[in-house]
Order: C-alpha cells, then structure tokens, then sequence
C-alpha cells in the first residue's frame, strides 16, 4: 500500500512538473505552483525525487527562497509577473471578445493582488 501511494505521489509530481513548463510558455497556466505542488509530492512520496527537483536551476532561482521564508525578492516577483503580463495584454489587445479581454483583467488583477499581499517581499 505504501509502495502504491509514493508510486502515485512520484507520478502525481512529474504531472505538475509537465504543468508547470507547459506553463512557462503558457500564459494562463502557472508555473510556480505547479513546481512547488512537485516538491510536495516529492518529499512525501520520494527523497531521491525531491532532491533531484530542488537541485534544478529552476526552482533554486525562482522557488528555493519562497519555500524556505514564504517570500520572494522584488527581482524574482517582476521576473514571474512581468512577461505573463505582457503576453496577457498581447492576447488581450489581439482578442476580438470583450470577454476574453475582461477575463484577462480579472486575472491580471488577481494575479497582482496575490503577489503584492499573500507573498511577503525579502530583502
């Protein structure tokens, strides 16, 4: 039974892996949280996993901070938030639907609002 959760837990985090580089590339789909739900998935379903994941590039210069103090630099914050908003304001002004441009608002908004007030600033 153990063997068939941290299998699942194993498979669970490479899906979130996937996600989140799809997410990369992809405006609307999130990259952070989809890295840090792999580090979950990982410590609880396999040591070797979690520290092949916290040893990537990746997660050292975006994520390890935020893990560890539950806060980001301002350089790592407008280094996620900037080119997603670029790419939302493109589709946004490319999009003929004004509920596809009032959705990007929303999310843009809701995307600011979290990182201004739910992540703390380091120094």
């Amino acid at each position: 039974m153990v063997k068939l959760k941290n299998f699942l837990l194993i498979c669970a985090g490479f899906i979130c892996i996937a996600l989140g580089t799809i997410g990369i590339i992809m405006p609307l789909v999130p990259t952070t949280p989809f890295i840090l739900l792999a580090a979950l998935c990982f410590a609880k379903g396999s040591a070797r996993f979690h520290k092949w994941l916290t040893g990537r590039p990746l997660y050292k210069k975006h994520l390890e901070s935020f893990a560890t103090t539950r806060s980001m630099t301002m350089r790592t914050k407008l280094t996620i938030l900037l080119p997603v908003t670029v790419m939302l304001f493109v589709i946004g002004l490319l999009s003929g639907s004004l509920h596809m441009r009032i959705f990007i608002a929303v999310l843009l908004g809701i995307k600011y609002l979290y990182f201004i007030f739910a992540i703390k600033t380091a120094k």
